[in-house]
């Protein structure tokens, strides 16, 4: 796994675990690091002509007035998105006086500047638009590929501003989500945009987003060392202060149980998927510029690394979200929740064979491997003691990829206990009906 405390569980498919190595337990390394002079190059723009000179030179604009103190507390996107607002209204002035103020205040931001340096040259010569991705010819014309990066990270957080999230709607992953469980995440990689819910008691709600820079391939890892971001559901498995780490990651890092159980189960590879901010040098990078992981501003990933909680914080990461309202996922709940209740009912009574059916195929072909699996599950249900056990913290989480995919977690606290073990399965479809393939402690 990535990163954090390793999970001690069982692959109901295998019949031991390797005991974890000691470099297992040190801290995990991120996707193939770029040195620091090739992180230097990528986000550094390199003038061709006046304009670009523009880009490049107009750091801190003499003409710069002192922005407001509203101004200064907003977000260094929130003022640049009110900037585009104000091109939108044809208010060119107060968006030129307000793009100077933005550039003086972050200097580093440079989608900041190249909106600044449009603005100026807007004031003698027509633009046919600002922050859009240019057409080819354009784009045969400026011969500068950094410049093109800026235009396609501008058009993302456009696309943030002209195409929100229906109001209330959650991603349909979000099945159920317990009290515990704080902060949700969940990354849309057509929108290079990070979402953050914070779990109320009538269920998530969005409380902000951030863009975000996503692999320079694309997504949907597969193998080590290309470049992707993976597609699926993860967790948070540790916190890291930026000060462990080298400058290129910025403030700090969340590491994800990438690759997780599903993704073993498939024969993926690579490890070191992390959240992590930018060198100080940068405000942000290009919409896909990483080797997998997500990357943030500093200024976004701080906002976000106080509140997410290491094991419980669960990272959704899709191509494209699929926004529902709650009521929409209300009856899946409730048939997911009387899956995983049958199950639990089965091991109350003692029941093998019930219990054995919650479980994904084996090898029929190899009596040993059903007999090893009879065996597991006599123990523990052995190990209750004709208790009962209760289900407390329950999540729900969804995936559908080649088959339908649930990952469930939850505390078992067997009666006359007061605590007891986390636990997390994976669950898929086999013949229309729900399998554990994996189960273990975290």
């Amino acid at each position: 796994m990535g990163a954090g405390k390793p999970a001690a569980g069982t692959a109901v498919h295998a019949r031991t675990h390797a005991k974890p190595s000691r470099a297992a337990a040190q801290l995990p390394r991120p996707a193939a690091r770029l040195d620091k002079a090739a992180a230097r190059r990528s986000t550094a723009i390199h003038p061709t002509g006046n304009r670009q000179r523009l880009v490049s030179g107009a750091a801190v604009p003499r003409s710069a007035g002192p922005a407001s103190p509203a101004d200064k507390r907003a977000s260094a996107e929130a003022r640049l998105l009110e900037i585009y607002r104000l091109i939108g209204a044809a208010r060119s002035r107060e968006a030129l006086d307000k793009a100077a103020a933005l550039v003086a205040d972050v200097p580093n931001f440079q989608l900041a500047q190249l909106t600044y340096a449009d603005l100026l040259t807007a004031r003698t010569s027509a633009l046919p638009n600002f922050g859009a991705v240019p057409n080819p010819q354009q784009l045969q014309e400026m011969q500068s590929t950094r410049l093109t990066q800026l235009r396609e990270e501008a058009a993302q957080r456009l696309h943030a501003l002209r195409e929100r999230p229906p109001a209330g709607a959650i991603p349909r992953q979000f099945i159920e989500l317990p009290r515990s469980t704080q902060h949700a995440i969940a990354v849309d990689a057509s929108r290079s945009r990070l979402y953050l819910f914070e779990n109320q008691p009538d269920g998530p709600r969005l409380i902000a987003d951030h863009y975000v820079s996503l692999g320079r391939l694309g997504v949907d890892k597969t193998i080590v060392g290309d470049q992707r971001t993976p597609l699926g559901v993860y967790f948070i498995t540790n916190r890291l202060d930026g000060r462990q780490l080298a400058d290129f990651y910025g403030t700090g890092a969340l590491p994800l149980n990438y690759p997780n159980e599903y993704d073993r189960r498939l024969g993926k590879t690579g490890s070191g998927i992390w959240l992590h901010g930018v060198p100080t040098e940068s405000y942000a990078r290009s919409p896909r510029s990483t080797d997998g992981c997500v990357v943030l501003s500093n200024e976004d990933l701080n906002a976000v690394i106080g509140l997410v909680k290491p094991r419980t914080t669960p990272v959704l990461i899709a191509q494209k979200i699929d926004w529902v309202q709650q009521r929409d996922i209300a009856s899946q709940r409730t048939s997911l929740r009387n899956v995983i209740e049958g199950w639990r009912s089965a091991r109350i009574v003692g029941d093998v064979q019930r219990t054995l059916s919650f479980y994904a195929s084996l090898n029929p072909a190899n009596p040993q491997d059903l007999s090893e699996r009879k065996q597991q599950v006599e123990r523990d249900i052995g190990s209750l003691r004709g208790r009962r056990t209760n289900i407390k913290d329950l999540s729900i989480l969804t995936w559908n990829d080649k088959t339908p995919l649930m990952v469930v977690t939850f505390g078992e606290v067997i009666e006359g206990e007061r605590t007891g073990p986390v636990k997390r399965q994976y669950w898929s479809q086999e013949s229309g009906m729900w399998k554990i393939f994996y189960e273990g402690v975290i």
